[in-house]
C-alpha cells in the first residue's frame, strides 16, 4: 500500500503552537492542519510578516501545512442573511491558506437537505460563490463529511458545479452520526476528496443528524447528551475499518494527507502519537 503523508490537527495537541511543532516532528508527522480562528491565525488580524514567520517555523521542523480549518461555526451557510459576511470571511481564510502554502480550506457548511428546498438553494448559492472564488485563486474549499450521507453530498457538489468546492473526508463522522459506510463513501465521492481526517468512533444510538449538528451550532442549548449517541475513540478502536478506508483512498487515486484529528480524551499527545504510528503501519506495511 502506498505511503500517504500524515498530518495532525494542530489544535488536537492542546499545546502552544511552538510546542505542538516540536511534538509533531518528534512523532513523525509530515504536516499540520492549522485553524483560522483564535489569536494565532485569525485571517483578519495576522500580518503578512507573522504568517511568513509561522510558516518558516513549520518548515524548520520539516513539516508542511496540510490544510487550514476555516469552520465558522453556527449553522454554516444555511442562513441567507448571514452568508454575505461569512463568504467574505471565508475568502480571507482562503488567502491565508495560500500564503501558508496550502490550497485547501476545510469547513462545515451546515446540514444539506436531502431534497432541493429553499435551504438547499441558499447553501448551494453560497458554496457556488466560494467555489468560484477558490477556482480563481487556485484553491479549494473542502466540505467535511458528517451531517449527510456521501450520496447527498455528492449530488450537492454536482449541483453547484464548481471544482473550487471538494470534500474533507472524515470517516468517523459518517460512522458516528449518519451510520454510512465510510469505505463505500470514498468511492461515491471519488474525484472530489482533497483532504481527510483520520478519526475513529462508534455510534451508540442513531438519530436525525440535524439534531446533532444543530446542538453544536446552537451551543448545546438543547437537553441532549451527546455521549448517549456516539463516542470518538482512539484510532483503530472504533468501527471505522481504517485499512479498508485507506485502501479505498488508494483505489480512487487520492494522494494527499491523512490528518489525525483527536477531539476528546485525557491524553491527546499519546493518542496522536499512536495514531501516526498506526497509520504508518497500515500504509507502509510495517
Amino acid at each position: 500500500m502506498k505511503r500517504f503523508p500524515i498530518g495532525v490537527m494542530q489544535d488536537s495537541f492542546r499545546l502552544p503552537f511552538d510546542e505542538s511543532l516540536e511534538v509533531a516532528a518528534k512523532i513523525g508527522a509530515d504536516g499540520l492542519q492549522i485553524s483560522a480562528y483564535g489569536p494565532l491565525f485569525s485571517p483578519m488580524d495576522l500580518s503578512v510578516t507573522a504568517r511568513s514567520e509561522a510558516l518558516a517555523k513549520i518548515k524548520a521542523k520539516g513539516l508542511s501545512v496540510s490544510a487550514i480549518c476555516g469552520d465558522l461555526g453556527g449553522h454554516g451557510f444555511s442562513i441567507a442573511k448571514d452568508n454575505p459576511a461569512r463568504i467574505e470571511t471565508s475568502k480571507r481564510i482562503m488567502e491565508l491558506a495560500l500564503q501558508m502554502e496550502t490550497r485547501v480550506v476545510t469547513t462545515h457548511i451546515g446540514v444539506i437537505p436531502s431534497v432541493r428546498n429553499e435551504k438547499y438553494e441558499v447553501m448551494a448559492e453560497a458554496c457556488r460563490a466560494l467555489g468560484e472564488f477558490a477556482e480563481s485563486v487556485g484553491g479549494v474549499f473542502a466540505i467535511e463529511t458528517g451531517p449527510e450521507t456521501p450520496e447527498v453530498l455528492n449530488e450537492f457538489l454536482n449541483y453547484i458545479g464548481t471544482k473550487g468546492v471538494g470534500v474533507n473526508y472524515d470517516p468517523a463522522n459518517l460512522v458516528m452520526v449518519t451510520g454510512s459506510d465510510p469505505v463505500k463513501g470514498v468511492h461515491t465521492l471519488a474525484g472530489k476528496i482533497v483532504h481527510t481526517h483520520a478519526k475513529d468512533g462508534v455510534m451508540k444510538k442513531q438519530t436525525d443528524p440535524a439534531v446533532i449538528y444543530n446542538y453544536f451550532a446552537e451551543g448545546g442549548i438543547e437537553d441532549l447528551r451527546l455521549e448517549e449517541y456516539f463516542a470518538e475513540l482512539p484510532l483503530g478502536q472504533g468501527n471505522v475499518d481504517l485499512p479498508a478506508w485507506v485502501k479505498a483512498l488508494e483505489e480512487i487515486g487520492y494522494t494527499s494527507f491523512l490528518t489525525v484529528e483527536r477531539e476528546v480524551g485525557p491524553n491527546p499527545v499519546a493518542d496522536i502519537e499512536m495514531a501516526v504510528s498506526y497509520l504508518k503501519s497500515i500504509t507502509e506495511g510495517r
